[in-house]
């Protein structure tokens, strides 16, 4: 038998064999991240396989561009649209058409119908879009983009998705900018979009509401499609909850009940909106859940918690809820106790860079939480929120996370990993996607390792207006 001794020796010369296989592993990945241009990292992350985005509100995930072409092409199933492009002291700035307080919003978008309500003096202040000139349709463009200096978290909060609403109660468009995204992250190697979506309060161009049933038709016509199916992008919808409204915990009970009913592709419910607003804390709906989980088996909750400023315990309310997976979770660090029982799971934080730094919830990435989540054994995964308002993508995410935390490629492919072993598809999806995952990525690593930037020759990177104004890295 072998002594104790030469065991030992044994043990730590494999030991180091081991760690000096990983680190051989690793080091094709280092010496390419010493040496590439920003051009040329952003090429091998927009060409590297990646997993899933999670945290993905579709409505705020439209492209400006994209919204333009969906809502010009609405015509063709009735739909008309009109933009409001300048101010005629019609009425109390108090009052708007709409009975709000928003009469001085430029770039707000109304229906035909809406339009054909107003009386002359509030018609001249709207123009039809596709009447839009140049400059109007350049500042129309811009009003769903967070992309000037002086904009941030009001400017999201308070004006862009009353410009938008008439818009995203078309389940026509919504199907199709839903395809857009599919395409889009198709072509960046994200495989599985589980987006916040939901399946009542959209209209036909007359105004008349459309049942759950016949939105539902609208969508799975859609995601069948051929175009569709061909991004390689599975999809499903979680049920958003404004968090904060009168009534919101019937609105709970509503949602629980059509994801019941739709569980082929409702797989969650998210509760949404400004955590600074107290009356969604999370604790008010401690007693509905609890009723609701007397009813509905495996109803998956994600949640928004820690996207706030201040130190608060959201996080661990939330859990208290129900909660699987924490959205933002930007101040999880100003509560030890709770980091200390998130290591190594089975709780997720979804981490939204562009989001957090666009409104505001840190002023520069020196201050981001995510590298310390990420290097205790948190499990984390990158999200893309409202791309659209971003003017971003996934690619951006990881540029973002690569350049300013130094990632190594295990950190990086694990990231992928979670967004897939976290998300709330079925079993047998779920390990069909990681399996597929690591079999795209050991390709793309063999032909990296063996040919350099002349492997990715096929690649056309594609990048917005976020990374182009951030980083100086403009691709396309």
């Amino acid at each position: 038998m072998l002594s104790r001794r030469v065991l030992f020796f044994v043990g730590l010369a494999m030991s180091c064999l081991a760690a000096t296989t990983i680190q051989a592993a690793e080091k094709w990945f280092e010496d390419f991240k010493a040496t590439a241009t920003p051009q040329q990292m952003y090429t091998f992350l927009y060409a590297l396989p990646k997993g899933g985005d999670l945290h993905n509100h579709l409505a705020g995930a439209i492209l400006s561009e994209w919204m333009w072409d969906a809502a010009i092409a609405q015509k063709s199933k009735g739909y008309s649209y009109y933009a409001k492009t300048s101010i005629q002291n019609c009425r109390d700035y108090g009052t708007d058409e709409f009975g709000g307080d928003k009469y001085l919003l430029l770039f707000r978008n109304i229906t035909a119908t809406t339009y054909a309500r107003l009386g002359d003096c509030e018609k001249k202040e709207y123009k039809p879009l596709e009447a839009l000139d140049a400059h109007e349709k350049s500042a129309w463009l811009n009003s769903m983009r967070l992309d000037a200096k002086f904009e941030g978290r009001n400017e999201f909060f308070d004006a862009h998705w009353d410009r938008i609403q008439a818009l995203i109660t078309n389940p026509y468009l919504v199907a199709e900018v839903l395809y857009r995204n599919m395409e889009a992250f198709g072509k960046e190697g994200v495989v599985y979009l589980e987006t916040q979506n939901g399946v009542d309060g959209y209209a036909r161009p007359d105004g008349t509401p459309l049942s759950t049933d016949e939105t539902i038709a609208i969508f799975r016509e859609r995601l069948a499609a051929k175009d569709a199916k061909a991004t390689g992008v599975e999809v499903r919808f979680q049920n958003a909850l404004l968090r904060f409204v009168p009534g919101a915990e019937e609105r709970l009970k509503q949602l629980y009940a059509i994801n019941d009913k739709y569980r082929d592709l409702y797989v969650g419910v998210n509760m949404v909106g400004r955590e600074d607003n107290d009356k969604g804390y999370p604790l008010r709906f401690l007693p509905t859940l609890r009723e609701l989980r007397h009813k509905y088996p495996d109803i998956n909750l994600s949640i928004h918690a820690g996207e706030v400023d201040e130190p608060n315990y959201h996080i661990r309310d939330t859990l208290l809820l129900g909660a699987k997976r924490i959205g933002h979770g930007v101040n999880l660090i100003t509560d030890p106790d709770m980091m200390r029982m998130m290591r190594n799971g089975p709780y997720m934080v979804e981490i939204n860079l562009i989001s957090n730094l666009l409104l505001e919830y840190v002023s520069d990435y020196s201050q981001h939480p995510f590298p310390e989540y990420l290097r205790t054994d948190i499990p984390v995964a990158l999200s893309t929120d409202d791309r659209g308002m971003w003017d971003s993508n996934m690619s951006d995410e990881y540029f973002v996370a690569v350049r300013e935390f130094n990632l190594s490629w295990e950190e990086m492919t694990q990231l992928a990993r979670n967004s897939l072993k976290y998300s709330f598809l079925d079993a047998s999806t779920k390990q069909r996607l990681l399996a597929n995952y690591e079999k795209r990525l050991q390709a793309f690593k063999q032909t990296f390792q063996g040919k350099g930037m002349n492997g990715l020759s096929a690649t056309t990177p594609v990048s917005y207006s976020f990374l182009c104004k951030h980083y100086q890295v403009c691709m396309q």
